[in-house]
């Protein structure tokens, strides 16, 4: 069963990274710079429900590191993780106290990852002036979490089916 897990793990981490380059090649323009569907979350609340927090969080740091260094520079790759890592503890908190669904923990990711990336651009930019911005990326952040976590949750119901970890 391990191997099986880690292969799944693997197919994840592909599957992340597939969907990050996606989503950098589409040019999504709705009137707010940096905002995005965040795709490769769809993978991470998978990975979250099915494989585990520790697989998830693992599944996570790689997707950063990776699109980082294929894609990005170090100034994206910063942003990326300080997104990916609040958005990571706060579902992770939520999800262990069991008070949400899927795509409230979703909701939560998303809304985290936007705000990890403001407390960034703070530091960078040395102004909190950036604050103004975030109700926009709150909006654009649940939005995007929500549409991920009714995904998520179809594919962890089929997934579940699948296989077991146990």
């Amino acid at each position: 069963m391990k191997s099986k897990k880690l292969a799944f793990l693997g197919l994840l981490i592909a599957l992340a990274f597939v969907l990050s380059y996606i989503e950098y090649m589409m040019p999504i323009n709705i009137g707010i710079p940096g905002a995005k569907v965040g795709l490769a979350n769809l993978v991470v609340v998978v990975a979250l429900y099915t494989l585990g927090e520790r697989d998830a969080f693992t599944l996570s740091i790689i997707r950063v590191l990776l699109v980082g260094l294929t894609f990005g520079n170090m100034a994206m790759m910063m942003y990326s993780a300080a997104g990916a890592a609040l958005s990571f503890i706060a579902m992770f908190i939520v999800k262990r106290t069991g008070k949400l669904s899927q795509t409230g923990v979703s909701v939560i990711g998303g809304v985290f990852h936007n705000v990890g990336q403001i407390i960034v651009a703070i530091f960078v930019l040395e102004t909190s002036a950036i604050l103004y911005y975030l109700p926009f990326l709150v909006i654009i952040g649940t939005l995007s979490g929500v549409v991920i976590g009714l995904i998520s949750g179809m594919i962890i119901v089929r997934v579940k089916k699948i296989f077991r970890w146990s």
